[in-house]
């Protein structure tokens, strides 16, 4: 009988046992945290020339996607642009930073200093592709994690109209937008257009930076209101 009841006593305490592990430790299956990484590539535009570090439109696309994820994920961002800069210095830029392919998301938008410096438009045609690949190899291999964004219109600026011909400035960026625009398009990756945008520049003032040249903090959150539904489903938040 004291064998019997010994017995008894140890699977009941077995049993309780599991029991209280089961209630001090709750199912982590649904709570994995995840750490977004976006990465944005581009130039005067990118960076945010003239404008907050906060102001620029991967930070505000970074916070507005905040909104839409979960409270245990986080989200970065990645910024490898310079006022300035041609393709040509996007691809040594990126070599320096020594990037690896870990984004999960990648922005591209590069290509009015190639307009602006008067830079061979095969020069671009050549380089904006190779660009692009290395955007789909940075943000794991995958395509569809890469949005590509038009160039912006200087020309509807108070520094644009300052130039000899601010019409030829249009036409030539639509030359630019247009091939990353059929580029993109061809490998399967999203362009989103933002210059119509920025063509209101001088209908609205507030559109325009201090600098006269630039977009405004207005003019980026605009941007994002086209970005976001894209970037959201790439990164499968609701």
């Amino acid at each position: 009988m004291k064998r019997n009841s010994y017995i008894f006593l140890i699977l009941n305490l077995l049993f309780f046992g599991c029991s209280n592990n089961d209630e001090t430790f709750p199912d982590t299956q649904n709570s994995i945290e995840r750490h977004i990484k976006y990465l944005a590539l581009g130039d005067s535009y990118t960076i945010g020339q003239s404008v907050c570090d906060a102001c620029r439109f991967p930070e505000q696309l970074k916070d507005s996607l905040k909104n839409y994820l979960n409270a245990s994920d986080t989200i970065s961002v990645k910024v490898v642009a310079q006022t300035g800069w041609t393709t040509t210095n996007l691809k040594t830029g990126i070599i320096n930073e020594n990037l690896i392919a870990q984004y999960d998301l990648v922005t591209l938008l590069i290509g009015v200093n190639n307009q602006y410096q008067n830079s061979p438009f095969l020069l671009y045609e050549t380089e904006f592709p190779e660009l692009l690949q290395t955007a789909i190899f940075l943000a794991k291999g995958d395509k569809n994690r890469v949005i590509v964004i038009s160039i912006p219109d200087y020309a509807f600026t108070p520094f644009g109209q300052s130039s000899s011909n601010p019409e030829s400035i249009s036409a030539q960026l639509d030359n630019y937008n247009l091939f990353a625009k059929n580029y993109a398009e061809s490998q399967g990756i999203n362009f989103v257009n933002i210059t119509d945008i920025t063509r209101d520049g001088l209908n609205n003032p507030l559109l325009v930076a201090s600098d006269n040249l630039h977009p405004s903090e207005l003019a980026y959150s605009k941007f994002v209101e086209r970005l976001l539904p894209i970037a959201k489903q790439k990164l499968s938040v609701n």
